[in-house]
């Protein structure tokens, strides 16, 4: 009978686990497949849910860094999400909050590509499952309990029953669909506002919202969010695949 020392100790031991790098071109796949899920219209719709769960989380977890209340999360089926907390309307606290949503997944990405560049596939994986585990007490409807219940199964399937070079794929695939998917998001955010703009209408997106906090135009914000987003992806680059480009 396996007793309760030595499974934290196994539990550990598989944390800690470092992988041998995967050949190139194994991560050259992993990498395109991801892509692939984002820039093809109907696999987008999809895995863009993963994108807002990680952009939400981000609202929250800068909310709670700037000393403001959180109050829950909410997932939409059309893809958007919505983070509420308490605090001032106005000032730092409220800007920082706005200002993290789009980055965020880009940023996931970035440390991500750090833990598979050194190994800890394992480790990244376990650690996604804490972080759904940690956003689940957050969620405040159905659908996005559904949608957080769904990556953790996925994620905890991976990192329980696959091989370690299946893990490491996975992990690069996420890395592609997050850092690239933060990007798509935050150019679809211009076009979305253009539209609304032709409509008469005003929109409550982050870019607006940060805006009227502000007075830096929206579109100076979108811009912020392309040119983090992209840095993270270039980032992501160097780190899963050194030496390139050759020179």
């Amino acid at each position: 009978m396996t007793t309760a020392p030595e499974t934290v100790a196994d539990l550990w031991a598989r944390l800690a686990e470092r992988a041998a790098p995967l050949p190139p071109e194994w991560t050259a796949a992993a990498v395109a497949v991801g892509a692939l899920l984002v820039l093809v219209p109907t696999t987008w719709r999809l895995v863009r849910h993963a994108v807002t769960v990680v952009h939400e989380g981000g609202h929250g977890l800068a909310a709670v860094l700037s000393g403001r209340r959180l109050s829950g999360i909410r997932l939409h089926g059309d893809t958007s999400g919505l983070t509420v907390s308490s605090g001032p309307p106005t000032g730092l606290g409220m800007v920082v909050t706005l200002l993290a949503g789009y980055p965020a997944p880009a940023l996931a990405a970035l440390g991500a590509s750090w833990l598979l560049a050194t190994g800890f596939a394992a480790g990244l994986l376990w650690a996604l499952v804490l972080l759904l585990a940690l956003m689940l007490v957050q969620i405040r409807n159905w659908f996005g309990l559904w949608v957080v219940l769904v990556g953790a199964a996925v994620v905890g399937g991976v990192t329980w029953l696959a091989p370690v070079v299946w893990q490491q794929s996975f992990g690069l695939a996420l890395v592609s669909v997050l850092g690239l998917g933060a990007v798509r998001a935050s150019l679809e955010l211009q076009s979305s506002r253009r539209r609304s703009a032709r409509r008469g209408g005003s929109t409550q997106s982050d870019a607006d919202q940060l805006a009227r906090l502000t007075h830096v135009p929206g579109v100076l914000w979108v811009g912020v969010f392309v040119a983090v987003t992209a840095a993270c992806v270039v980032g992501c680059g160097l780190l899963l695949f050194p030496g390139w480009p050759a020179p």
